[in-house]
């Protein structure tokens, strides 16, 4: 089992930043983001490997960064120059194991996930 903790949403103009934390009870082989508006579907966002390496949407490389502390568990979500297009609940999501690559758009089903965090942009 994965216990999973966001925070750091919130509500900001375009062209803003925010910077999303999820504490996690243990780090795992993939941990990342996927994001959800309403109406819309899941949008894998960025994920983060065990090794470090990182794989994004093609709809937020450049703006957002994906990095972990594994002193504290903790995996962060950098958002920059936000669009009104990013604003969703943003979910922390892990996978024990992996079959497959770590990459953005398997945050989508990965076993573990946590609450969410809302971020809100306006124009």
């Amino acid at each position: 089992q994965v216990q999973l903790v966001e925070s750091g949403g919130g509500s900001v103009q375009a062209g803003g930043s925010l910077r999303l934390s999820c504490a996690a009870s243990r780090l795992c082989a993939c941990m990342g983001w996927f994001r959800q508006a309403p109406g819309k579907e899941r949008e894998g966002v960025a994920v983060i490997a065990a090794s470090g390496s990182t794989n994004y949407a093609d709809s937020v490389k450049g703006r957002f960064t994906v990095s972990k502390d594994n002193a504290k568990n903790t995996v962060y979500l950098q958002l920059n120059s936000l669009k009104p297009e990013d604003a969703a609940m943003y979910y922390c999501a892990a996978a024990i194991t992996l079959v497959g690559d770590c990459n953005a758009d398997a945050t989508k089903i990965f076993a573990y996930r946590g609450q969410g965090t809302l971020v809100t942009v306006s124009s």
